[in-house]
């Protein structure tokens, strides 16, 4: 790196220490300036029968879809809606059981303002983010939460930067808020997210995974150590179950056993497969989640699991398994 290309990184991050700082010192702001309108904007949320309806225009309007996104993920349905849209047609989703966050930095967007006699009609309620506490939309909220910064973090101090940081910021802190007054747990977040890697982590169980009925393989101890052979053959999981003449467990055969078996002088046609056999296996209940299989399989450092329900023997699983419903 030249001395001009050192100049200009060094600038640069001078540039972007300067913005954090700006945009750090206004959230810790803001952080003071909490009172009784955060408590009731919480009621508010928390007491509406319908969706947490979530308007914005520009950048509020970006700020605001993810607001709306985080509150519908965390237990409080909520949703965007675009005022311009609204103002032509689109204010027929609103209904009287809901509830209108409305961000605006000046308080004063035209759109916004136009819709506020439609609402009041409804008698909608109306928390206001907004960063002027004397503005039309601040006055004729139900309830105001002040997001006023005292710079912008753009040195023209025109390009919304800091402002839109601290709502959303405050967005979040909303949104977290429901969530522990709603209980909101990690299971919940999970239903809504389905898809998500943690959905599949917390909705997915052992028992929607592992190999049962026919697929299971399992011998009983008495037989030759062929038949364990044929049976992990056929079943494909690289192990077999090892049962009692009452089909219960007494131990498994893997692959791993096999390569040590190689090192030992045995007939496979009349060695017994209890002889050589790991007694004693690791298991899981049917019940748990498939997740905690996966953290069994690595502290034991072992590629599949045999599957009980109450101490029986119901089915059984490998890492494969696992790989395949991407809980891994």
């Amino acid at each position: 790196m030249n001395a001009i290309e050192s100049k200009v990184a060094w600038s640069a991050c001078d540039v972007a220490q300067r913005v954090l700082q700006i945009e750090a010192a206004a959230i810790l702001a803001v952080s003071t300036r909490l009172d009784v309108q955060f408590d009731q904007a919480c009621q508010l949320a928390l007491s509406c029968r319908g969706r947490i309806v979530v308007m914005g225009m520009g950048k509020s309007g970006h700020v605001a879809r993810k607001i709306a996104a985080t509150m519908a993920s965390t237990g409080s349905p909520a949703f965007f809606v675009h005022p311009g849209e609204a103002a032509h047609g689109d204010l027929g989703m609103i209904t009287s059981a809901d509830v209108v966050l409305a961000l605006s930095n000046s308080g004063e967007s035209d759109e916004l303002v136009a819709l506020l006699p439609s609402l009041k009609r409804l008698a909608i309620p109306i928390i206001a983010m907004t960063g002027n506490v004397n503005s039309t939309l601040s006055q004729e909220s139900t309830v105001h939460l002040d997001v006023a910064v005292s710079e912008e973090a753009c040195p023209l101090n025109l390009a919304p930067t800091a402002s839109t940081t601290v709502a959303l910021a405050l967005g979040d802190a909303l949104a977290v808020a429901l969530l522990e007054a709603r209980g909101f747990q990690a299971e919940d977040f999970a239903l809504s997210h389905p898809g998500g890697t943690l959905g599949r982590r917390l909705l997915v169980h052992v028992r929607d995974l592992m190999h049962q009925g026919e697929r299971l393989p399992v011998v009983r101890q008495d037989l030759p150590l062929r038949d364990a052979l044929l049976e992990i053959s056929r079943k494909g999981l690289g192990m077999t179950a090892v049962v009692d003449a009452a089909g219960l467990l007494v131990g498994v055969y893997t692959d791993g056993d096999l390569r040590r078996t190689l090192d030992l002088d045995v007939d496979i046609r009349t060695t017994p497969v209890s002889a050589v056999m790991t007694a004693n296996p690791a298991t899981i209940e049917a019940s748990r989640l498939a997740a905690e299989a996966v953290q069994l399989m690595e502290s034991r450092r072992i590629n599949g699991l045999l599957v009980q329900d109450q101490g029986r023997l119901v089915g059984a699983l490998n890492m494969h398994d696992l790989l395949r419903a991407r809980v891994v």
